[in-house]
């Protein structure tokens, strides 16, 4: 045995007695198999694993229109990536985890939006888009619910103006329109009696 095998198993012994210390029962802790080493927990809960399930679970339950179940789900996806990840960290793999993380905040609260909708909850519905439009100007999902939630809730002006300024954004940032699908929200809006 050379002289780093000596000072990791050293390492291990150690680390072994301190997770009995602190109760945990075997066979967790640090499993050992061919010159390997494996940390091996009873049951782990990872925040971030729940919130992306969440959210799928969110978006299927509001297609099926189950709402409490969307609403529940999407609940539990924002609540959790409202939280910063790693705020004093700056290393590229944590900037790399967030903005995935922030994509599911934004569909949890397209969910909520969606949900507040159609329970009636109009300004509920109009705050949830309206929040995803501010953290992303571009995000077209999002400019389709508010104006949407705008003209549910019966200010049909305030609707044909969230496309107006979507519509100059795309202008004058990417000298474009926006998809077929924002300007068909706008016209059913627009053609609405």
């Amino acid at each position: 045995m050379n002289d780093t095998s000596t000072a990791i198993n050293a390492i291990v012994s150690k680390l072994r007695a301190a997770l009995r210390k602190l109760g945990v029962p075997r066979p967790y802790g640090v499993a050992s198999d061919v010159g390997t080493y494996q940390f091996v927990v009873p049951s782990a809960w990872i925040d971030i694993e729940e919130a992306r399930t969440a959210v799928d679970r969110a978006e299927g339950a509001l297609r099926s229109n189950t709402l409490s179940t969307a609403w529940s789900s999407a609940n539990v996806a924002a609540a959790i990536t409202r939280q910063p990840f790693l705020p004093d960290e700056e290393h590229l793999w944590v900037q790399q985890q967030r903005a995935p993380l922030q994509r599911v905040w934004r569909r949890a609260l397209l969910v909520l939006s969606e949900v507040s909708v159609r329970n009636g909850e109009h300004e509920l519905g109009i705050q949830h888009a309206a929040d995803v439009l501010a953290a992303e100007p571009f995000d077209e999902t999002a400019c389709q619910a508010l104006m949407r939630a705008h003209a549910v809730a019966g200010n049909r002006a305030e609707a044909l103006r969230v496309y107006a300024n979507c519509r100059k954004l795309f202008r004058d940032e990417l000298g474009a329109e926006p998809s077929e699908q924002t300007a068909a929200v706008f016209l059913s809006i627009l053609r609405a009696e």
